[in-house]
């Protein structure tokens, strides 16, 4: 039986070796990651979906319906914003877990050769979701704070707060000292980190608006048809369109298992930085060879 060569991820990389070692990563372990991903995340990934598809069709409700506006204006905008919340919370509590999932199966793996266990990554996600939530509040709160003073703190903010989940799993860090350490790792290195992400966010929304363009092209092929007829608001309809509907949820789908190519990238990057400031493998390689010539 053939199996996969080891990764080691406590080393420094440059940007090609990062991306290259992402992909090698996923390639090598896509099946048991993306089990361990969807045994923990997928019942949320269904709920996700489900609520998806019933605002796609309360939204074409209302908005053929729209000359009663102006009869109940507050019960109109209280609707769509009662959905979006709904949206907003199933797909939070959806991320957050498959960050943690990813995350947690890297350092099983790290710490078992290669060879993760699943019960070890799903203790650690119900042990410390609280803990995730909390630096994730904590986390936008800060960058959309900064996003106020025209942008560039705020982007200043989000490069360096991206090591933060993976400061947290690897380290075992408190909210506070992980937010604070994010800062001291990163010091002297946000251009290059920043630099990394730029590439690597750019390849995921190339990617993701590449699984988007049958839904885009449907849809302006309906709206084509739609905007002929004698009703305006017949245009709504498409939101319950089957079609329409099952392209929007494949996208979305695909969209979210793309998600993983930052996280593992964010995890690559934590280990170059670190290794950079702290030489982690290194020492822990030596002790091992001295472990090593102490056995024989």
């Amino acid at each position: 039986m053939e199996t996969n060569s080891f990764i080691e991820f406590k080393k420094e990389r440059d940007l090609g070796a990062i991306i290259t070692d992402t992909f090698k990563f996923i390639r090598e372990n896509w099946k048991e990651y993306f089990l361990t991903v969807l045994k923990i995340v997928g019942p949320i990934l269904l709920v996700g979906l489900v609520v998806l598809v019933l605002y796609m069709f309360t939204m074409s409700d209302i908005f053929n319906e729209i000359d009663n506006v102006d009869s109940d204006p507050i019960g109109f905008l209280s609707n769509i914003f009662s959905w979006i919340f709904v949206l907003m919370f199933v797909y939070v509590l959806m991320y957050t877990l498959l960050s943690m999932s990813s995350l947690y199966f890297i350092k099983s793996y790290i710490e078992h050769n290669g060879k993760p266990l699943f019960s070890e990554v799903k203790e650690n996600v119900l042990k410390n979701i609280w803990k995730f939530l909390g630096l994730g509040f904590l986390v936008t709160l800060t960058t959309l704070f900064g996003m106020v003073f025209c942008y560039l703190p705020g982007i200043y903010l989000l490069t360096v707060l991206s090591l933060a989940t993976s400061i947290m799993v690897f380290e075992e860090k408190s909210i506070g000292d992980t937010f604070s350490h994010s800062f001291t790792l990163i010091k002297g290195e946000w251009w290059n980190t920043f630099g990394v992400l730029i590439v690597v966010w750019m390849l995921l929304m190339m990617l993701s608006q590449a699984f988007s363009i049958p839904a885009i092209i449907y849809q302006f092929i309906k709206m084509g048809t739609v905007m002929g007829g004698d009703d305006p608001t017949e245009i709504f309809s498409i939101f319950k369109d089957p079609i329409y509907l099952a392209l929007n949820i494949g996208s979305y789908i695909f969209q979210f298992i793309l998600y993983s190519i930052p996280l593992i990238s964010t995890v690559f990057i934590y280990f170059d930085l670190n290794e950079q400031k702290n030489l982690t493998g290194t020492f822990e390689k030596i002790e091992s060879l001295g472990t090593t010539n102490n056995e024989e």
